[in-house]
């Protein structure tokens, strides 16, 4: 086990990330109360266009630099050349950076010439990485090869750390989360929804390939299926025109629009199946939200959860996309009420590791090991046993 450090003052930690996120607020509140941590969090903006969430500012110190991004393939890279000044004040001796847009890489050469250790910190996963380019790959092994310790949200981060060659002593884990309280807590009510898709209609969630699993478990149930999508996105208008061509005697699909955070646990309850069809993604906080709320996960390989927080036959199925199979699994579930509830309680327990406290001490055994590896580290004193 680390041992405890004792400081002569706070280890001071610059965390520089995109925008403000609702799973993350928590964690970093949880971070800054750590005895012995000073933290400062840089966003390069308070929010990105695709993003409509209202989030209070967390209590912890923040700053938010000048929004200058690029958009290329449809993400936003960060530009902001003032996190240069923002990091000069916060002092930071350890600075922790979530990406490699050139914000991020400008706030790591400011680690490496004012003698700060560096942190990377990523939601990506060994899946998510395999499409980068050779320069990618270089610029992550020199950042890598001079960074103190890594922080991941999953397994296949890990993975994709130990891929470069990393030793696993240096990894610390700390996982996206929901509120699981308020999911826990939330009083049960009627379900009106066979099927839930959550997130953004856009083209990297399959939404079309979610009507298609509908439209087959109504032929397998013989009666009408429920479907509703949480969110909005792109593809809604598109999406919209796809259901209304259904026939109504075989499903009804509701669109229930974004829903902030407070709203979630409500809509959650009155499914019974999260379907999860996403091309790719690093991670998948919707599938943290409805095993919280008891709801079996369906979800592609290609998801980070998948085989870390979902589990094959446990509390739902990892399956490649193809709509015939996610029917007759889906029609399984919901023809099975023993089975159904079997799934619901595993997701709520599988669920509980992935937590707020537990992501905060991932982020802080981490930083405690870097701050070793810093030249002010005369400052930051290692308590003897």
């Amino acid at each position: 086990m680390m041992p405890n450090p004792t400081t002569s003052r706070p280890i001071r930690v610059a965390l520089v990330t995109n925008i403000p996120a609702p799973y993350r607020i928590p964690v970093l509140e949880r971070l800054a109360r750590q005895p012995g941590c000073d933290l400062r969090v840089i966003y390069c903006s308070s929010l990105e266009p695709d993003r409509a969430w209202q989030l209070p500012a967390g209590d912890f110190q923040s700053t938010c630099l000048r929004p200058r991004h690029l958009t290329l393939g449809g993400k936003y890279v960060h530009v902001n050349p003032d996190v240069w000044a923002a990091l000069n004040q916060a002092a930071a001796d350890v600075v922790i950076t979530t990406g490699f847009n050139p914000t991020h890489l400008i706030a790591f050469a400011h680690a490496r010439l004012h003698g700060a250790a560096h942190v990377p910190m990523t939601d990506g996963t060994w899946t998510s990485e395999q499409t980068l380019g050779a320069i990618h790959r270089v610029l992550r092994r020199w950042v890598y090869a001079r960074s103190a310790a890594f922080i991941g949200a999953s397994e296949g981060s890990m993975a994709l750390y130990r891929s470069y060659g990393l030793d696993s002593a240096r990894l610390f884990k700390s996982h996206l989360c929901a509120n699981n309280e308020a999911f826990l807590a939330f009083p049960p009510v009627p379900k009106v929804h066979d099927l839930l898709v959550s997130g953004r209609i856009v083209a990297g969630k399959n939404p079309l390939f979610a009507l298609q699993v509908a439209e087959r478990l109504a032929h397998r149930l013989d009666r009408v299926v429920r479907l509703a999508f949480l969110g909005s996105g792109e593809m809604e208008a598109q999406v919209r025109e796809a259901a209304a061509r259904l026939p109504a005697e075989q499903v009804r699909v509701d669109f229930l629009g974004f829903a902030q955070q407070d709203a979630l646990p409500g809509h959650y309850a009155r499914a019974r199946i999260l379907l999860f069809p996403t091309a790719l993604d690093t991670w998948g906080v919707v599938a943290n939200e409805a095993c919280a709320a008891g709801l079996p996960v369906l979800v592609t390989p290609e998801a980070g959860v998948a085989g870390d927080l979902v589990l094959d036959g446990i509390n739902g199925r990892v399956m490649p996309l193809d709509a015939e199979a996610w029917a007759r699994a889906c029609a399984e579930l919901l023809g099975d009420d023993a089975r159904w509830t079997q799934m619901s309680l595993a997701a709520r327990e599988l669920v509980q590791a992935c937590n707020f406290d537990a992501a905060a001490d991932g982020i802080w055994q981490a930083v405690r090991l870097a701050a070793r590896g810093s030249r002010k580290a005369p400052e930051i004193r290692e308590a003897r046993r």
